[in-house]
């Protein structure tokens, strides 16, 4: 089983409310990068947002930036929201990384979690689930066919198209993320692509009946080889009490940027002591404790990958580092196996 980062580049903010510039996270990105594979993580993910609140609108120009650094790790979307992309041009984009990497790029295709995007490219949230199939469906067609006839109902047809450059293997990698919904689980099955299943809180285990249904669907339609990656929140240090104390003014700021923008409650120091209690639904303790953690949801999951976001609201460069270094050195040894 491999182990990976994702990100979403937040930036951290000082006591006066000011933010980290741009420049500087986008630096840190690519030092933690760097890191993640030397230390053998397996891939590296970073998610797409179009708010003030973080750094990278634009994955693939980061991930274009740490494919000139690394060797051997996975540089993916995490996620691509495709309602709100041209499947040509993301195409082009992904496949111009794969060949600079030599076949280590990833799309991780999602609807997103916000929906800012929507109104800046010019798509109706009406269309929201009609915008994101035809979209992927014309994504993997690129993928599979080279020209490309098409024709749908948000983008102008394709007649004979050829689309350059192509991957460097025979295909692109295209995974499908979700937050957790049963029909994607279904529609990623159905598919054969690969899964990769967001999440940002309560107990991992929950999911479990989801990556079954995603399994049963998957071989129903004839797709042997399936691959899942599970993801947590939460932060990796020394100790368990350090882990926990760093990582709660972080989440606690993410809780209170939620409750502002969609209304959730916003939960206290109690709860979340609950929530970090043995990691058991955020991932922050130290290494031993980790591995306890997630010896079980291995067990019932069975995933491929698992991946940590470790920045939520801009933990401290140093803290990340340290715990990208931990995740590589004494969790992932671990699961080597598995």
């Amino acid at each position: 089983m491999q182990f990976g980062i994702l990100s979403f580049g937040d930036l951290r903010q000082d006591g006066s409310g000011q933010r980290q510039h741009v420049r500087d996270q986008l630096r840190e990105q690519l030092e933690r990068i760097q890191l993640a594979e030397d230390v053998g993580l397996g891939f590296y993910g970073i998610g797409e947002h179009h708010l003030p609140e973080y750094a990278v609108s634009h994955p693939g120009s980061v991930l274009a930036a740490a494919a000139a650094v690394t060797d051997r790790i996975t540089l993916s979307s995490a996620v691509t929201v495709l309602s709100t992309e041209d499947p040509v041009r993301l195409y082009q984009e992904f496949a111009t990384i794969d060949q600079l990497t030599s076949g280590r790029a990833e799309i991780i295709a999602g609807r997103g979690s916000f929906t800012e995007s929507f109104p800046l490219f010019g798509a109706s949230l009406g269309d929201y689930d009609a915008l994101y199939a035809e979209k992927l469906g014309l994504l993997l067609q690129i993928d599979r066919q080279n020209p490309v006839s098409w024709t749908g109902q948000h983008r102008a047809p394709l007649e004979d198209a050829f689309i350059w450059p192509r991957p460097f293997g025979d295909h692109l990698k295209v995974s499908l993320g979700t937050g957790g919904n049963a029909e994607s689980s279904v529609r990623a099955g159905s598919l054969g692509l690969p899964i990769v299943y967001a999440i940002i809180g309560g107990e991992p285990e929950r999911f479990a009946p989801l990556v079954n249904l995603y399994r049963e669907v998957g071989a129903e339609a004839g797709h042997g080889d399936l691959e899942v990656t599970m993801s947590g929140i939460g932060l990796i240090s020394d100790t368990s009490q350090q882990a926990k104390d760093t990582y709660f003014p972080y989440w606690r700021s993410t809780m209170e940027a939620g409750a502002k923008s969609r209304g959730w409650r916003i939960p206290g120091r109690g709860e979340y002591d609950e929530f970090t209690r043995g990691a058991r639904s955020i991932l922050a303790g130290s290494p031993s404790e980790i591995v306890d953690r997630l010896g079980p949801v291995v067990e019932l999951t069975r995933p491929d990958r698992y991946g940590l976001q470790m920045d939520w609201s801009g933990v401290p460069h140093a803290d990340v580092m340290r715990g990208i270094e931990l995740l590589g050195t004494q969790v992932a040894p671990h699961f080597a196996e598995k």
